[in-house]
């Protein structure tokens, strides 16, 4: 039947390509379990070789605080900046904001407040956003000749001892441009959601930034909790506006000029967590665009390169990874057809084939992210976090999750991939730490867009595919229609239920 033939040949061919992106994982898991003592000791030595020049004469410091309409979370912001521990004359904090809402009077309020205290602040507000969070990082530093330079977001609460536990690491090493540091998470028990994105982002930091950073490949600034030596920003040509991921293009410019990144997984930086499911989403599609923007506009350059064979290779799974989201999601739509086909067909028996692959590329995921914990778990002092048995749970929801946004991602993808120039979208911060915290009857709720009811009509086509392969016989491929039919019902569902509490509090 060629029909049933293109089907299966198509489902094989995106199954194998995703399975190279997963195998992708066990590389940078190998070499962050091969050379992260080597690289610690390094970064240790920088650290105390850089120690006493901090000490000895700590050089002026610029604090960039970038915010957008951030009525709730803003004085939490500055209050915690302000208490840095750094002598004030050596320190000086920009909030650049661009706001359009009232988050300009509270901030206005608190920064007379610290100012008056005796910390240098200013707000620095721009009568338009052009270039984004970019344009105003830029427009900030033409205005400093501070030589160290830290950015943290509107969500962040740096601890006070943030810069003394930085900076030695850019003092020791002249061609070092920036030391990164892992994000901590301030409500990570809020909800399932929070506590799905909290094993995302440790994935990232303990395992990519990690393995990249052992290796001596290529990583990138998170746009915040991080401090740049001015130097290299200027040397890589500066902040740019022409991609959604402002951070991770300066990154590789500053790499492919020489400079030298650091990542120190034991300096954490506490932040909120989107709580709402289509905030989340918006994050996570801005990722994925920029991403690929990226991409598009340094990979040639990065691939031309003398760089060795490894770092170019790395960049490119680093740069493409989230091509994998438009290959999930045509692998989601062939799921159903596929069964259908091999119950038609009488090939029951393929599952034998698929089955092992589909597996070897879940497990890899899963893995990922458990050693992800292990790693992190070793890094909190005792008495902190809920132990792996309780984190690991919560990777088949990650995993469920993941494949939830796989269209929200891809669509974005396919923008990034096209070079489709969008507005820079904020994800939404609502002042929650812990478990505690009201959201709902705040301000900046996001749209859920018609993505939604494609997620949740496939979840429930693929909870159908999943009954309809146990009556068939077929029920090795039951656990993965299911995983797959969770997380569109979880993505679609939640999304179109914050759309209608919205649509409801609105009327």
């Amino acid at each position: 039947m060629p029909f049933a033939d293109a089907v299966l040949t198509t489902y094989f061919v995106v199954l194998l390509l995703l399975s190279i992106y997963g195998s992708h994982r066990y590389v940078l898991v190998y070499r962050l379990s091969r050379y992260a003592a080597r690289s610690a000791a390094a970064a240790e030595r920088l650290r105390v070789r850089g120690a006493p020049l901090l000490e000895a004469d700590p050089p002026p410091v610029l604090i960039q605080l970038p915010v957008f309409n951030e009525r709730y979370v803003v004085e939490r912001l500055i209050r915690a900046v302000a208490a840095l521990d750094y002598p004030r004359s050596r320190l000086s904090v920009q909030l650049l904001d661009d706001s359009t809402d009232d988050t300009g009077q509270i901030a206005d309020r608190v920064v007379e407040e610290c100012a008056a205290a005796g910390l240098d602040i200013r707000r620095i507000h721009r009568t338009d956003r052009r270039g984004f969070k970019a344009g105003a990082l830029r427009a900030g530093l033409e205005v400093s000749d501070a030589p160290f330079v830290a950015i943290f977001d509107a969500d962040f609460v740096p601890a006070p001892d943030f810069l003394k536990q930085t900076l030695p690491y850019l003092l020791a090493d002249d061609r070092s441009g920036l030391v990164q540091a892992r994000w901590d998470h301030l409500n990570r028990d809020y909800s399932v959601l929070t506590d799905v994105q909290a094993i995302l982002l440790d994935g990232h930091f303990m395992a990519e930034h990690g393995g990249r950073h052992v290796s001596g490949c290529f990583f990138n600034f998170n746009g915040t909790a991080g401090i740049w030596r001015r130097a290299a920003i200027d040397d890589a040509g500066g902040w740019e506006g022409d991609t959604l991921t402002e951070d991770l293009d300066l990154s590789y410019r500053a790499q492919l000029r020489g400079w030298r990144f650091v990542f120190v997984p034991e300096i954490a930086a506490p932040a909120e967590l989107p709580v709402s499911m289509n905030g989340f989403k918006a994050q996570q599609r801005r990722w994925a665009q920029g991403s690929l923007q990226t991409a598009r506009k340094l990979l040639p350059q990065v691939l031309a390169s003398p760089l060795p064979l490894r770092v170019r290779a790395e960049a490119f799974f680093h740069l493409t990874s989230n091509l994998a989201y438009p290959l999930m999601a045509v692998l989601s739509l062939l799921m159903t057809p596929v069964l259908f086909a091999r119950v038609s067909t009488g090939l029951r028996e393929m599952a034998l084939l698929d089955i092992p692959i589909f597996a070897a590329a879940t497990l890899s995921v899963v893995s990922f992210y458990a050693f992800s914990q292990s790693r992190l778990l070793r890094l909190q002092p005792d008495g902190e976090g809920h132990g792996l048995w309780r984190r690991a749970r919560g990777i088949p929801v990650a995993l469920a999750v993941g494949i939830g946004i796989s269209f929200s991602n891809a669509s974005a993808v396919l923008s990034g991939v096209l070079g489709h120039r969008t507005p820079f979208v904020r994800t939404p911060k609502y002042g929650i730490a812990g478990t505690a915290g009201r959201w709902r009857q705040k301000s900046y709720r996001m749209p859920a867009g018609f993505i939604p009811g494609l997620e949740f009509a496939l979840g429930l086509v693929m909870a159908g595919a999943t009954l309809y392969a146990i009556a068939e016989g077929v029920a090795a491929s039951a656990p993965f229609l299911l995983l797959f039919s969770s997380g569109y019902l979880y993505v679609g569902g939640r999304s179109l239920l914050e759309a209608r509490r919205a649509q409801l509090a609105s009327e």
